[in-house]
């Protein structure tokens, strides 16, 4: 920390020079963070300076009714008149200033301004002044960085980001006044192994740095632990640093998200006035509704604080064509994914000189809409009474470098069966099970939520005795919150079952047979709309377990796996059992669905239709009771269910499409007419309802505590909007 300070200008010089700014430049409101509703981001690139136009940018700001804006400033590449050596300079700057003048004239427009900074690489010269500061691999070397060899790649837990990003960060608050640093690829750019990280990695647990990315490696879960609060403490000194200047500022981090994420999201979400989910475009086999995920992911932690989330102008593939051009129609469906899930919309532009102006309309037509319907995307509860616990503890410590596979797929499994449902849910993280933030819903659901604490087992027993109840899947709850195997589930007492023997699987040709109570020779509610079946696939993995209690009626039961080749030997070996494949029970003040096999991954995987169907009706039946919104109608939409200040919003996101799987969207499909059920709050007097897309009135029906509302048809996005009085 104490590394040729000398070099950096000081901060008390740094602090004197804000009593020389104009009163105006000083006054700045603390509650900022909530007013943005729709961003822009304008990132240079080193040849924009004398080569763009900022009115061009300032006159599309007005046009799309943009409130905030976030722009380069420094770290990698300086793009104002930097006094910090090493700090290097555009080579085309000359005695420009483009941040600034950016920063002015987003001020004339009353936008707030945030600047971005990339300490991710620097230049020759930092090499050869400082090699510490440089990443190092597992085999020694300094690491060039990957996509521009002349460059090296920074240690981001080290001297360059606390003590030379910390001036950076200084000069820039203190010269421009802005109302937060906002920092792309701050956490380093993978493992490293410089003489700063081994050192303090020693000091911290005594260990060397892991080689082995298996989370049984002791010193593997000591440096997921270490790794996180150096990454934390970092985001500390930087918000100390912009606050002693400028109190209501504030750091920013590029940071969060759901189970794969590195940084803990309890922490985030305390730490982080606002933030901002960079997960801009589609790539691969990816559905949109990744982007409402986003959203619910962030704001489980977030609470109420304002979340943006980050959409790309251009592909997001691996190629990296980042002066490309997604269709219009792919950007239009992404962002009304995020918007209906409560993300305030930001378009990323990099480099301020747009080649391909194809994007230019679409975004002011979205930005448009958002901005006339303003008052009705302000929202302030979600009232979806389902929700699904997520888990970076499993990620890590149970799922290590497979996190995707066991961890990440079974909850794009559940996500997906609850979108065909047109179940309205929100996420929960799993450090957050206390009654404050889970008693808003009736059902939890947890996609093989492997490693719980016990804490954590006994806040989600005290849930279901308050009368909440949980739909649970494979190894949850098997692990400790370290990933270490359990004798027994955690939760073995509301599963009515116990461990009896490690995992089978991965199971050829096996399956469920459907089941009628013995007793009144009707099927299960899990079964409804399987009456014409005899049995269905199972999953691909099962729990070997066995009932705790007396053994009772269980809907399905396991068909075991029998030869699929040659064919003239697939027939079942053993056509019938009494072992159960799922256990559903009345237990506490709520409901228990337990299935010991991975349903959830497996349908992700197949997206076999009667895994969808088995997946809705365990969480209708859990809840037993009737969901806040019902929609039908043929097609797939994505929908939730908002309270505003003085109205209420239901968003139907159509997403009807053959490229809803693998983008980009060629043209919007419309869906057909739709039937609406939605209940009303408690104690509201509704005065009149109308459609956000479409447009005029919405003649609702009023039935009891619910309305009625009939919906000619959808283009890609409908809201229902009804004002109360």
């Amino acid at each position: 920390m104490d590394t040729t300070r000398r070099e950096f200008v000081s901060q008390a010089a740094m602090a004197a020079a804000v009593a020389t700014l104009p009163s105006a430049a000083r006054a700045q409101t603390a509650e900022w963070y909530d007013r943005p509703m729709r961003w822009a981001q304008v990132a240079f690139v080193e040849d924009d300076p004398g080569n763009y136009s900022p009115q061009f940018w300032f006159d599309y700001f007005k046009r799309t009714h943009c409130d905030a804006a976030c722009l380069s400033a420094g770290g990698c590449i300086a793009f104002y008149p930097t006094k910090i050596p090493l700090h290097y300079r555009s080579k085309f700057l000359g005695d420009s200033d483009p941040f600034g003048e950016m920063v002015a004239g987003c001020r004339k427009l009353g936008m707030n301004v945030i600047a971005r900074t990339d300490p991710h690489a620097v230049h020759q010269d930092v090499y050869d002044s400082h090699p510490d500061w440089i990443a190092v691999d597992a085999q020694g070397n300094k690491r060039r960085h990957w996509a521009m060899p002349e460059l090296w790649v920074t240690c981001a837990l080290g001297p360059y980001n606390f003590d030379f990003m910390t001036a950076v960060t200084r000069e820039i608050v203190t010269k421009y006044k802005v109302d937060g640093i906002f920092s792309n690829r701050w956490s380093g750019s993978g493992m490293c192994y410089c003489e700063h990280c081994q050192k303090n990695f020693r000091d911290f647990s005594g260990l060397e740095l892991p080689r082995t990315p298996t989370p049984r490696d002791p010193a593997r879960k000591q440096y997921i632990v270490w790794h996180q609060k150096r990454l934390f403490d970092l985001w500390k000194v930087w918000d100390a640093e912009i606050k002693a200047i400028n109190p209501h500022a504030g750091y920013i981090a590029n940071a969060g998200g759901g189970a794969l994420s590195e940084l803990d999201m309890k922490m985030i979400g305390e730490l982080a006035p606002t933030l901002f989910a960079d997960r801009q475009a589609r790539r691969g086999l990816m559905p949109p509704w990744e982007n409402g995920k986003n959203g619910k992911e962030y704001r489980s932690t977030m609470g109420r604080k304002a979340v943006g989330g980050i959409f790309s102008v251009g592909l997001e593939e691996p190629y990296r064509w980042k002066d490309s051009v997604q269709s219009g129609d792919e950007i239009r469906l992404w962002v009304a994914d995020g918007i209906a899930q409560g993300l305030r919309p930001w378009f990323t532009k990099f480099n301020a000189k747009p080649i391909d102006k194809r994007w230019l309309p679409v975004v002011e037509e979205l930005y448009s809409w958002h901005y006339k319907n303003e008052k009705y995307l302000r929202n302030e509860k979600s009232l979806a009474r389902v929700a699904m616990v997520y888990s970076q503890q499993t990620a890590h410590y149970y799922g290590g470098e497979h996190a995707r596979a066991k961890v990440e797929d079974p909850a794009l499994g559940f996500y997906q069966a609850l979108v065909e449902a047109r179940i309205p849910f929100e996420m929960v993280h799993d450090g957050l099970l206390d009654a404050a933030h889970v008693d808003q819903y009736r059902t939890l659901i947890l996609p093989n939520i492997a490693a719980l604490s016990t804490a954590q087992c006994e806040q989600l027993r005290a849930f279901v005795k308050r009368g909440g109840s949980l739909v649970a899947t494979y190894e949850t709850s098997l692990y400790d919150e370290w990933g270490a195997p359990r004798a027994d589930f955690g939760l073995s007492d509301l599963f009515g079952v116990s461990a009896a023997g490690g995992v089978e699987g991965p199971m050829q040709n096996s399956y469920l047979n459907l089941e009628k109570d013995p007793g009144t020779g009707e099927f299960h509610p899990l079964l409804r709309g399987f009456e014409d079946a005899p049995r269905i696939i199972n999953g691909a993995n099962r729990v070997k377990v066995k009932s705790t209690g007396k053994a009772g009626y269980s809907p399905l039961t396991l068909v075991p796996s029998y030869p699929d080749l040659p064919m003239e030997e697939v027939y079942a070996r053993v056509p019938r059992t009494d072992i159960p494949g799922v256990y559903a029970r009345q237990t506490g003040g709520g409901r228990v669905v337990y299935f010991p096999c991975d349903i959830d991954r497996t349908f992700w995987e197949v997206l076999d239709v009667d895994h969808a169907k088995l997946l809705k009706n365990a969480v209708l039946w859990a809840s037993n009771e009737e969901q806040p919104l019902q929609v039908s109608g043929p097609g797939v939409l994505d929908v939730s269910v908002w309270m505003q200040k003085s109205s209420m919003t239901i968003h139907l996101v159509n997403l009807t499409n053959p490229m809803m799987m693998k983008g980009p969207v060629r043209e919007i499909i419309p869906a057909p007419a739709q039937k609406v059920r939605v209940r009303m709050p408690e104690g509201r007097r509704v005065t009149g309802a109308k459609l956000l897309v479409a447009g005029g009135g919405a003649a609702g029906r009023p039935m009891g505590n619910v309305m009625e509302f009939s919906i000619p048809g959808i283009g890609l996005h409908e809201v229902i909007a009804i004002d109360f009085a």
